[in-house]
């Protein structure tokens, strides 16, 4: 029976796949709201927190040469549900961990399941477009931001009802799991792409195209540009652009708030334009809108600069998944795990700089990954523009 009453076919796909991409966002929110709690409760240091963190992304990257082999062996749709329905269990695990150690061992296993949910949505992201020719990944990609915020919403009532991390997490897996219930009868069934197709007589690993290189390129920048603004936008605002307390988190509110907007119209300029001039002229802007910030100065200025970020890179990531996916898993996977690296690199780098130069210059850093984005857009071979 089917979970969603909705006759369009590709209306309830889309449904069905947006709800991993929302669980995926509310996970991952869930258990970074509450580290000041887990701190507190293993009696952590602020290194070992740094640590804790670490060991999510290095799951995420270990999962690279994984996740191919169970997308063949399980199909995309499967190992989505299954990675989404353990991420649920490792948030109940994280909270009944008794020491550090076996808290290492959680997060480590949550980015693992993380890196095969990430490939796997974003694998029935492409096949939703695919089949129905319709563009969705960008609108996907704004749910994972609306999971974010629904799970920021939930850890501040349950903060303000209980101060129990168990509790907490068992109220976020019953969403989770409720949300791969939502997703289970809607998602769809892989179908190999032309260029996995024509590789099927080869066996084990190959050697990554040349236009696979330039995508990974792409999706590592772009990351480290998402990821290093929301790090560093709002001390920016505070100690170079002198806002005051109350305004410098704005700096991370106008670039999150505009890439959920920008993501819910970029569809509509991807079938308009093509994905590669979206890419090639959004990356422009984050560039430009940018570094004008940064050589002017003031806060007005940082908030447009920040604002031209959110606008330009809203689209990137979405885009450079949907051609690597129809490169085939093994493609979409090691694109995937540049992103994680990229998200992972950009703030310890940013902040290299910063302490090395000034904050300034780190930010710059950040504007010629951008630009560097838009260089790696023209030697990608995107899907056309259909009629």
């Amino acid at each position: 029976m089917c979970v969603f009453p909705v006759r369009d076919p590709f209306h309830r796909g889309q449904l069905a796949i947006a709800a991993l991409f929302c669980s995926l966002g509310f996970q991952y929110a869930t258990w970074a709201s509450r580290i000041p709690a887990i701190k507190a409760d293993l009696g952590l240091t602020a290194a070992e927190v740094g640590v804790l963190l670490m060991a999510a992304g290095i799951g995420a990257v270990a999962s690279f040469p994984l996740v191919p082999v169970l997308v063949k062996r399980l199909g995309s749709a499967r190992l989505a549900l299954l990675s989404a329905l353990c991420l649920a269990l490792l948030l109940l695990a994280l909270a009944a961990a008794p020491d550090y150690p076996v808290a290492l061992l959680v997060m480590v296993a949550d980015g693992v399941c993380v890196g095969c949910l990430n490939v796997a949505m974003n694998a029935q992201g492409t096949a939703l477009e695919t089949r129905y020719e319709r563009n969705a990944m960008a609108r996907l990609h704004a749910t994972f931001s609306a999971g974010s915020l629904l799970a920021a919403l939930l850890a501040s009532g349950m903060n303000a009802a209980t101060s129990s991390v168990a509790g907490h997490f068992g109220v976020a897996a019953v969403v989770l799991f409720l949300l791969a219930a939502l997703a289970r009868s809607g998602l769809l069934e892989d179908e190999a792409p032309a260029e996995e197709r024509q590789s099927k007589s080869r066996t084990g690993w190959s050697l990554p195209a040349r236009m696979t290189l330039w995508m990974c390129c792409a999706m590592a920048f772009g990351t480290v540009t998402e990821g290093a603004m929301n790090d560093w936008s709002a001390l920016y605002m505070r100690e170079v652009a002198k806002a005051s307390t109350e305004l410098a988190p704005m700096g991370i509110a106008v670039v999150s708030g505009m890439m959920v907007v920008a993501r819910l119209f970029a569809d509509g300029w991807r079938s308009r334009w093509g994905d590669g001039r979206v890419v090639l002229l959004g990356s422009a802007v984050a560039a430009t809108g940018l570094a004008f910030a940064l050589v002017t100065g003031g806060v007005a200025s940082a908030l447009v600069g920040f604002a031209c970020v959110g606008l330009g890179c809203a689209a990137v990531t979405p885009c450079v998944y949907v051609a690597a996916a129809k490169q085939g898993s093994q493609a979409l996977a090691l694109v995937a795990a540049m992103g994680t690296t990229g998200l992972l690199a950009g703030p310890p780098l940013i902040g290299f700089v910063a302490n090395s130069s000034s904050l300034v210059w780190g930010l710059a850093v950040v504007a010629a990954a951008a630009a560097v984005v838009s260089l790696c857009s023209t030697q990608i071979r995107w899907t056309p523009v259909s009629g």
